[in-house]
């Protein structure tokens, strides 16, 4: 740091598409990044519906095939990775078209890093650790279209996937700057048939992203700008979506929001994902909706070091009442969105806290949080949320 002024490396997002009905470009931009025979990875959940369907049919009449991968669970581990590049190896693959929620979106980043690399290399030798990332061979990643169904990961703008170790159950975040997708399509259509707790969940975990990049205490000023005005954007239409699927207008703003969440989170995420990373990896838990039952108790730990701050982004929002007051707001969303109050109404029965402390503790996020964590206060966070 020279005459005060930090150092910083800031990477901002790819061509992003956004309107009603863009899905019909899909087969121009794959083409656009040299795409001849694509594989689109998808989840077993989406593999059937019309909307998947449609975006095969757009494919296939461009002469671009309609294969397909859907084996992917909804915590995606190195078992579905090999599966899928598997299928991608001998179908001659030359690009994926990740097509879903943030399990497809990562899994398929995945198998686009993986399958051209040497066979001495595994995944977990890309971490996002230090610059592990230099280990592949960035000639052989394939390029990345990435068309989300759901407005919550981000993933369609960040350069990094999570995959679960299915051995030791850990949450590994796996980064490469070649995994930011070449195009991404954002078309709020697409959303619109996400069962309504899949819309909260992944809605709430747009604000996650949002408030945390917000609170972290390092220097983004471009992603402080971003998390503020996506807060904005979930606290105003995610009751809107939640109560009426089909306003598209709603919908699209929400999209918005998971973009910006993911952009922002550059600045840095907190305890709410250290502390939901292992519940998911751990009890098989959805991602967003976990972020959302430990949101209010992460507020609470924080509060010393964000106070000022959330005062602020209240008054922004048009939230009475300082932190207590945006504390309400979110206790608010979370009961119009039916999110269940702690984790053990979340089905998380006897958690073994000193494994998921460990785990806490160990999991990226935790360096982006305002107060610095321990052993002794996350597991006292952890019971604050049983």
């Amino acid at each position: 740091m020279s005459h005060g002024v930090p150092n910083r490396n800031w990477s901002y997002p790819t061509a992003i598409k956004f309107g009603v009905g863009r899905i019909a470009e899909l087969a121009e931009h794959a083409a656009s990044a040299g795409l001849k025979k694509p594989l689109l990875v998808t989840d077993k959940a989406l593999a059937y519906l019309p909307i998947t369907s449609a975006a095969l049919d757009v494919m296939d009449k461009a002469g671009l095939g309609r294969a397909m991968f859907s084996d992917v669970d909804p915590n995606p581990n190195e078992k579905n990775m090999a599966d899928g590049i598997d299928v991608y190896v001998k179908g001659g693959h030359d690009g994926v078209i990740c097509f879903g929620g943030g399990s497809a979106l990562d899994l398929g980043k995945m198998i686009a890093l993986m399958a051209g690399q040497k066979a001495s290399l595994s995944v977990w030798d890309l971490e996002d650790v230090d610059d592990w990332w230099t280990r592949a061979d960035a000639s052989k990643i394939a390029p990345i279209i990435a068309v989300p169904t759901t407005a919550g990961t981000g993933s369609e703008v960040g350069r990094a996937g999570v995959l679960t170790n299915s051995a030791t159950h850990k949450k590994k975040i796996i980064f490469h700057p070649a995994l930011m997708p070449k195009v991404t399509i954002c078309d709020p259509a697409l959303t619109v048939g996400m069962p309504k707790f899949i819309t909260a969940g992944t809605g709430m975990d747009a604000l996650a992203h949002c408030l945390e990049a917000y609170c972290s205490p390092f220097y983004h000023p471009m992603s402080q700008g971003i998390a503020l005005e996506g807060m904005r954007l979930v606290f105003e239409n995610l009751p809107k979506v939640y109560a009426s699927p089909n306003d598209l207008m709603a919908r699209g703003h929400m999209m918005s929001a998971a973009a910006m969440g993911a952009v922002a989170f550059q600045k840095g995420l907190g305890a709410i994902h250290s502390l939901s990373h292992p519940i998911g990896a751990v009890y098989g838990t959805h991602h967003g909706t976990t972020n959302a039952v430990v949101m209010p108790m992460v507020l609470d730990f924080n509060r010393p070091a964000i106070e000022d701050r959330i005062r602020a982004a209240a008054a922004y929002l048009g939230i009475e009442g300082g932190f207590d007051g945006f504390r309400a707001a979110v206790m608010r969303l979370r009961e119009t969105l039916a999110i269940p109050p702690t984790l053990t109404a979340l089905g998380v029965k006897d958690p073994d806290l000193a494994m998921l402390t460990e785990m806490a503790l160990e999991d990226p996020s935790c360096g982006g949080n305002p107060i610095e964590m321990t052993a002794a206060n996350t597991r006292a966070l952890y019971e604050a949320c049983l």
